[in-house]
């Protein structure tokens, strides 16, 4: 099985507003840049967005290590909410927000080996930092 590395980050200004979202995969020291945008949206379907482009680019079940500075996204699945929200058919109290994103990446985590890795944004994260501004730049498309 192959060893990749995801990276991620969305972006987006105002919530909900213009927003974009980067990622760059990286297998064996060959990275692939993949970025997008939308109109109207928010930070967190930014944040789910890109680790969904980012797996959905991979073309067989691959062991990868995906590293988002999304708090949202790396406890909702270290932390096990997803599983939570899968038995319960995506809902929770209150009502989830983004479920159609979640079960997409939920079918993407049984094709994959996934590991998530939370990183801080906006620090010293050469990958971060280059997602954060291919993000930022698919947003200024739409502002």
């Amino acid at each position: 099985m192959k060893d990749v590395a995801i990276y991620t980050d969305g972006a987006c200004s105002g919530n909900p507003g213009p927003g974009g979202w980067g990622t760059i995969l990286i297998y064996r020291g060959i990275e692939k840049e993949l970025s997008g945008g939308e109109p109207m949206t928010t930070n967190n379907r930014m944040e789910l967005t890109a680790v969904i482009r980012g797996l959905r680019a991979l073309r067989e079940p691959c062991a990868v290590t995906v590293y988002t500075d999304s708090q949202y996204i790396s406890r909702a699945i270290n932390e096990h909410w997803l599983k939570k929200w899968k038995a319960a058919n995506f809902t929770k109290k209150g009502g989830l927000k983004n479920a159609e994103l979640w079960r997409e990446l939920d079918g993407l985590l049984q094709t994959h080996q996934v590991k998530f890795v939370w990183v801080k944004g906006h620090a010293e994260n050469e990958y971060n930092n280059r997602c954060d501004a291919m993000a930022v730049a698919e947003r200024e498309k739409f502002a």
